[in-house]
C-alpha cells in the first residue's frame, strides 16, 4: 500500500471517529435526539473496520499514529464545525504530534 493510500485511510478513520463522536457528545452534552447518539455509535464502530485496512504490520504502532492525525483533523473540525479557531499553541502541538507519528511510522527498523 502507498503513501497517498494510508494517509486517506488515516483521514477517513478520523473523520468517523471525531464524527461519531461528536454526534455522541451532541446527544448527551447538547440535548440532540437519542438516535444521533446511535448513529454516533456506529460510525464510531466503522472507525474500528477502516483502520483494519491499513496495510502496516503492527496495531500498536498504526494506532499511535492515528494519534497524531487524529489531532491535526480534531483541531480543524474545532475550526470547521465549532467555529473555534486554533491559537499558536494548538498548531504547534499538532506538528508536534504529527512530527511523532511520522517518527513511530517510518522510522528505520532492522
Amino acid at each position: 500500500m502507498n503513501l497517498i493510500n494510508a494517509l486517506i485511510l488515516f483521514i477517513l478513520a478520523g473523520l468517523a471517529e471525531i464524527g461519531g463522536g461528536y454526534l455522541i457528545w451532541l446527544c448527551i452534552r447538547e440535548g440532540r435526539p437519542i438516535y444521533w447518539g446511535i448513529v454516533g455509535g456506529l460510525v464510531l464502530a466503522l472507525y474500528g473496520v477502516i483502520a483494519a485496512f491499513q496495510s502496516f504490520p503492527s496495531f500498536g504502532r498504526v494506532y499511535a499514529a492515528y494519534g497524531g492525525i487524529f489531532i491535526i483533523i480534531s483541531v480543524l473540525w474545532g475550526w470547521g464545525i465549532d467555529k473555534k479557531t486554533p491559537d499558536l499553541y494548538d498548531w504547534l502541538g499538532a506538528g508536534i504530534c504529527i512530527i511523532g507519528a511520522s517518527v513511530i511510522l517510518f522510522a528505520p527498523r532492522h
